[in-house]
């Protein structure tokens, strides 16, 4: 926030320490003092050292005295989801079974954040092991929406979204497993990436769902979401998975193409769910008219094996979860419970140390993995996965994007999907993009009109065009109403 009490966006931040208007203790500072008047009403953050933020923003200051800086982002905060490894900082998963941990090294995307001069402020708060879609999961904390706080941020990575929507910070990382950095970021009116599958390395990202988490960044405009990947992304030795990528996204956003002649699409099944909201289909809808205005062709799809995502992801992410957790059992790292011998270390140590979801989804991974099971269900949802996958590439055969809503409903409030199969419906338009390992952004829209909440829309690219889903974004973002999302919290009225 800035004295007339707007966002301060990572490009404008950018732009202000490069003419000198303002130094990093300066903006630290800021944005340090809006946490203190908001903290205390969503809890975003599960550790935020202050002292160490202004020494950080210090050496930043230092170096730009020098001409030394490191980048046009030197000194400029960013906000850490607490699955994500930094250095000499807690690294929890939000789960008792991690607590007091601290990280030997950093993940690659810390790394390379710390290379380009960003300042890293905080931890943010998460589901358990990045389990769950309401940030209702988590071990410490319950984050509350910056726009009612009797309602969820969604998740995982609730923390993250509302660190940024409450302007807190001007930009944070998240991770997606299934939805977990755009769902949120619709709930909270704030822009979410989930890129590609490879384009951003997973190395110090603790491990939900091998094969579907993606790190990703949130921020309040797709500009900035733009600056945070192309920081961040790239091929890294350390992780055999990652990819090389081409060129700044960034950069055509400063001179945008423009809509016209683009095909975006809408799948007929994503329109016939039945669950979805009558304020978002209208949001959606408008949406839509937008792009049309702006020359875009609007044209219908089939992803026919969309209705099985939901159950197709649950047996493959909780079959990769079981394997991925085994490695906490209070012996290596971590907490460990007082007992008689190894059998009884493991029995304690996960049974206390768990959460209740983190044990729901561990049996259910067990159990598809098991003899007998494994067949028909883990190989089966295997050879589904393929099926939506070749969906997605017959689809973007016909067009240049597909727009969806992110979520099927705004946030709700606490307590209200206490049944883990309505939990797992919040998802039920994100979830394909893991699967199909393609790139997809969640963008505020507008306003839901029953509860006046934040409703986010979905944009959908093929492998690698996170350029073209972000110049779809920007062009929405350009034309949306209002222009800009501020939440009334923390005095702000």
């Amino acid at each position: 926030m800035n004295e007339s009490g707007h966002c301060i966006s990572v490009a404008q931040a950018s732009s202000m320490l490069e003419s000198g208007k303002i130094s990093s203790r300066e903006l630290c500072g800021i944005f340090l003092k809006r946490v203190e008047e908001t903290e205390s009403e969503i809890s975003s953050f599960l550790h935020l050292d202050k002292d160490a933020v202004l020494k950080e923003a210090d050496a930043s200051d230092a170096r730009r005295a020098a001409a030394r800086q490191l980048g046009q982002f030197d000194g400029i905060p960013i906000a850490i989801k607490d699955n994500i490894a930094a250095k000499g900082q807690p690294c929890t998963c939000a789960s008792k079974i991690l607590e007091g941990y601290i990280s030997p090294y950093d993940a690659t995307v810390v790394d390379r954040l710390k290379s380009a001069g960003f300042v890293l402020f905080g931890r943010t708060n998460m589901d358990e092991f990045a389990m769950g879609s309401s940030c209702e999961n988590s071990a410490y904390a319950i984050t509350r929406n910056p726009w009612d706080t009797s309602r969820v941020t969604g998740g995982s990575s609730g923390g993250s979204a509302a660190s940024v929507a409450a302007r807190q910070v001007p930009a944070a990382l998240g991770s997606d497993t299934g939805g977990s950095i755009r769902q949120p970021a619709s709930f909270c009116g704030c822009v979410g990436l989930k890129p590609s599958y490879g384009t951003v390395s997973r190395y110090g990202l603790v491990a939900f769902a091998s094969s579907l988490d993606q790190i990703g960044p949130m921020a309040n405009t797709v500009l900035d979401a733009a600056h945070i990947f192309d920081t961040i992304s790239g091929r890294d030795p350390m992780d055999a998975s990652s990819l090389e990528t081409s060129g700044k996204t960034s950069a055509s956003l400063a001179n945008p193409a423009g809509l016209k002649g683009k095909k975006i699409a809408v799948a007929t099944e994503h329109m016939e769910s039945p669950g979805l909201d009558d304020g978002v289909k209208k949001v959606f809808s408008d949406s839509l008219s937008l792009l049309r205005s702006a020359g875009a062709e609007i044209v219908e799809i089939s992803l026919p094996n969309s209705k099985y995502a939901i159950a197709d992801y649950y047996v493959i992410a909780t079959a990769e979860a079981s394997a991925n957790l085994a490695r906490f059992d209070g012996v290596r790292y971590g907490k460990r419970e007082p007992a008689k011998d190894l059998i009884e270390t493991y029995f304690q140590t996960r049974g206390h140390g768990f959460g209740p979801e983190v044990k729901r989804r561990i049996l259910l991974g067990t159990f598809v993995l098991s003899s007998g099971y494994y067949d028909a269900y883990y190989l089966k949802a295997q050879k589904l996965r393929t099926l939506i996958r070749n969906d997605f590439l017959e689809a973007f055969g016909k067009c240049d994007a597909i727009l969806s809503p992110a979520s099927p409903f705004p946030a709700f409030k606490f307590g209200e999907k206490s049944d883990p199969l309505q939990m797992y419906l919040a998802d039920i338009y994100t979830i394909s993009a893991n699967l199909a390992g393609i790139c997809a952004l969640s963008v505020p829209a507008g306003l839901h009109a029953g509860t006046g909440l934040p409703v986010g829309i979905q944009i959908s690219g093929k492998h690698m065009a996170e350029k073209e889903i972000l110049e779809i974004g920007a062009a929405l973002e350009a034309m949306r109403t209002p222009k800009v999302f501020l939440p009334e919290i923390g005095g702000r009225k």
